[in-house]
């Protein structure tokens, strides 16, 4: 993985010899988790199973919650997850967790059917395949009550995925799926664990081509709690992308700063540009200004997105901003120091400002993502 792994607290002690860990991610999910486990009790019958919860510190208490259906279940396990979130780099952290030859990821949010579970499992007991993937796109599956914008939006991220995973699987998409615990250790140390796209990540990651099976169910509907997909799900599952067929050239998570960072670079050439030719300022004191107000942009919009698995908030996104600045602080100043210097000798304040910007950069992001985002955590 790009991302080294941050503490989690692991409680429960498991089922002893299980054959099958099944891998839940959940964030706000405390009214689902019981019933999931109901269900699966009904469905497993006969098999040796376990369910390992990966919470990211649930504010609703979820991590609880599982830890008191592990007190009376063996079969219940919970990982809770400090100060960080993302839906993949949790399943890998639960799937790293389990001992089970077989190793199933299903959503908390009982939208995937687990009846297909034992079939899934027959399936790769008896046949010669790597991974099943509990597919909406083969025959006899199906999106259920979805409405059109939704499904097209699917298939469309389905075409996109083709860029790196083989056109012959239907549902890259699918957060239901099953696999040898070979696979995940062959493909562990490549996995991006970026977004909400695990099995893309999987298919993408492997050395070798995965032998799969799709099998059908029919996507649900939400019982309890809310929706995570947001606009965040639509970048990360980009940034996934990009980084399967660029990562091994230039990290996603620079890649995120960069983009962000030529915002910023609109946004330090606008004020410049109001500040210098409106008249209001010199344009060694417009360029300073400038560059306050993109590094405040820059370090607002990184916690964001670059690093939303670890985002500051409250006292600790201000005392973040002071980190960013700081560290910065040697940055600005070549900052200013070049454009002045180029400027001086008539290199024109545009280009000057260019030059400034590019030497501000690079040292920001080789310093922050250091002291700002990482200090104290691992990244």
């Amino acid at each position: 993985m790009h991302e080294r792994a941050a503490p989690a607290l692991t409680s429960g002690q498991g089922a002893a010899g299980a054959e099958l860990s099944i891998v839940v991610p959940t964030f706000k999910e405390k009214d689902n988790v019981g019933e999931l486990v109901k269900r699966l009790e009904v469905t497993l019958q006969g098999v040796a199973w376990e369910v390992i919860f990966v919470d990211d510190d649930s504010p609703d208490g979820t991590a609880d919650t599982v830890r008191a259906l592990a007190a009376t279940n063996p079969r219940v396990r919970c990982v809770q997850r400090i100060d960080r979130r993302g839906l993949s780099s949790a399943c890998v952290e639960g799937m790293l967790s389990s001992s089970a030859p077989y190793v199933a990821v299903m959503d908390a949010d009982l939208q995937h059917d687990e009846g297909i579970l034992p079939a899934m499992l027959a399936s790769l007991k008896q046949e010669d395949l790597d991974i099943v993937v509990g597919s909406r796109y083969v025959d006899g599956g199906g999106l259920g009550q979805w409405d059109e914008s939704r499904a097209a939006i699917s298939r469309f991220a389905t075409r996109l995925s083709h860029m790196v995973v083989p056109p012959e699987l239907k549902d890259p998409m699918s957060g239901f799926f099953m696999l040898r615990r070979e696979v995940l250790h062959q493909c562990v140390r490549r996995l991006s664990a970026l977004g909400f796209k695990i099995l893309v990540d999987f298919f993408a990651s492997s050395e070798q081509p995965l032998r799969f099976k799709e099998l059908p169910y029919t996507f649900r509907n939400r019982i309890a709690g809310e929706s995570k997909l947001d606009n965040q799900v639509a970048w990360d599952y980009g940034m996934l992308l990009l980084d399967k067929m660029i990562g091994h050239i230039v990290p996603a998570r620079f890649v995120a700063f960069a983009l962000i960072g030529g915002f910023g670079v609109l946004v330090h050439m606008a004020v410049l540009t109001a500040l210098y030719k409106g008249g209001w300022l010199s344009f060694a004191s417009g360029q300073a200004s400038a560059t306050t107000v993109a590094m405040v942009f820059n370090f607002a919009f990184n916690n964001i997105i670059t690093y939303r698995d670890q985002q500051l908030k409250g006292l600790a996104w201000l005392r973040g901003l002071i980190s960013f600045m700081l560290v910065c602080s040697v940055g600005a100043i070549a900052n200013v120091g070049v454009a002045n210097y180029l400027f001086d000798r008539d290199g024109g304040w545009v280009a000057s400002a260019l030059a400034g910007i590019v030497l501000g950069a690079v040292w920001n992001y080789a310093v922050t993502s250091v002291y700002t985002w990482g200090k104290g955590k691992k990244t």
